[in-house]
């Protein structure tokens, strides 16, 4: 099924922190609130069947349930139903999107005015491409980034993916803090992700406020 041109201006919305869509990509959600299994159930009744995917904004003076201004939508592209009524879905990343307002109403979810517009890159089917990429010197960042931290990675998989099926699901996949998050999404153009990516690690790997790294 195509996703229609014209792009909705509500959508419900997930609050979730660390958990990062990004444009192309994929994310695997465990849905068991009743909130968001009402949101998933109302949403498969919908033509783009579109979820926006937010960061929670929990800045000091305000209110601890504002949101980011900058969120990313993703299509139902999968789910299955567990016995006693969770969800698995696969939200696939369409594009971002700027919340305008939120909406008043009578939905136990929460639901957003959002403008699509600066976004159109988004929603090419292409990848995009990263012409200033150092893979080998980038995977060797990673290499020492994953021995710090003990973890093992699919070498053969990483090599061989494009430039941004790899930056992207390590942007999601990485145990980053929700802030260092939301700037990953917000990052204009894949060379800049990349680049993004590249100082979360360099930070970490120098110490950064995380136990446990590379002495």
């Amino acid at each position: 099924m195509k996703l229609s041109t014209d792009l909705p201006d509500t959508i419900p919305v997930f609050p979730l922190p660390g958990a990062l869509l990004l444009p192309r990509a994929r994310l695997p959600l465990h849905l068991f609130e009743p909130r968001y299994l009402q949101m998933f159930e109302d949403t498969l009744k919908t033509e783009t069947r579109l979820i926006g995917m937010v960061q929670p904004n929990a800045v000091p003076g305000r209110d601890k349930a504002a949101l980011h201004r900058i969120g990313c939508a993703g299509r139902v592209t999968q789910f299955s139903e567990t016995e006693d009524g969770r969800y698995m879905i696969t939200l696939t990343g369409i594009s971002r999107f700027r919340v305008v307002k939120e909406i008043e109403g009578f939905t136990p979810y929460r639901r957003c005015e959002v403008n699509w517009d600066g976004f159109d890159r988004d929603r090419d089917s292409r990848a995009e491409d990263d012409a200033s990429f150092h893979r080998d010197r980038f995977l060797a960042l990673l290499d020492r980034y994953f021995n710090a931290r003990d973890l093992s990675a699919d070498w053969d998989t990483l090599k061989e993916a494009d430039d941004e099926l790899l930056i992207n699901s390590l942007s999601t996949l990485l145990d980053f803090d929700p802030e260092d998050k939301q700037a990953l999404l917000e990052a204009p153009s894949l060379s800049t992700r990349r680049e993004t990516l590249v100082t979360l690690i360099e930070y970490a790997l120098r110490g950064g406020s995380d136990e446990g790294v590379m002495q």
